[in-house]
């Protein structure tokens, strides 16, 4: 098989580039990393010197490929199919890549401050931080909830990187800081995000790892 997606079940950003490859149904096979195991981490090392996943290694085309956003770019321009994920004109990739970005730095990183906050021991967490980041994420709700007003996907009437973004932090986000009710156009996204095949895929494989997920305490 020429792909091998090495990543972590829980992943968010891993589960953006699995809603990618199940969208167009990509042939790969798929390496769990223990960061905490010392071969598995030192492998993952010798491929992407930051030591992150996801990296998807493209044996075929002796490629090695880090980052979320980077691996789906690769697959629409080297392993496209039906599902397009950048459009090909230039305003329209444009604004799709603007929507990924955002909800990169905008809803991943704040959901994961908060969680990875619970992993710290008491006397070693970030109350301050974590108040920064339920601020951002409410900031990011309702610029969200405005955007899907007039329904479809992130960045138009397509399908597209900017959903492969937003359904792994949007899912965490409602697990550590609930939609509001004044969040309707938001929750609606959300539902259409869950029926989505290639999600509903990735979800179902995860269930079984979600009660690593710490809650609040």
């Amino acid at each position: 098989m020429s792909l091998t997606l090495h990543y972590h079940p829980l992943s968010s950003f891993c589960w953006k580039v699995l809603i990618a490859l199940y969208e167009n149904d990509v042939p790969f096979a798929p390496n769990p990393v223990d960061l905490s195991n010392p071969a598995e981490r030192a492998a993952l090392l010798k491929l992407s010197p930051i030591g992150r996943f996801p990296v998807l290694q493209d044996h075929a085309r002796n490629q090695v490929v880090p980052e979320s956003s980077i691996i789906i770019d690769y697959l629409d321009r080297h392993y496209g199919a039906a599902t397009r994920f950048i459009p090909d004109d230039a305003d329209g990739a444009r604004q799709t890549r603007l929507r990924d970005r955002f909800y990169d730095l905008y809803v991943h990183l704040p959901m994961q401050k908060i969680i990875g906050d619970r992993l710290r021991p008491a006397d070693r967490r970030d109350p301050h931080g974590v108040e920064e980041a339920r601020a951002q994420l409410r900031s990011s709700y309702r610029i969200i909830d405005g955007q899907m007003a007039s329904g479809g996907w992130a960045a138009g009437k397509e399908f597209s990187l900017a959903d492969c973004s937003a359904a792994p932090p949007l899912f965490y986000g409602n697990m550590v800081m609930p939609f509001g009710d004044e969040h309707e156009n938001l929750r609606a996204y959300f539902e259409r995000l869950k029926a989505r095949p290639s999600f509903a895929r990735v979800m179902k494989e995860a269930e079984p790892y979600l009660k690593m997920v710490p809650k609040e305490s």
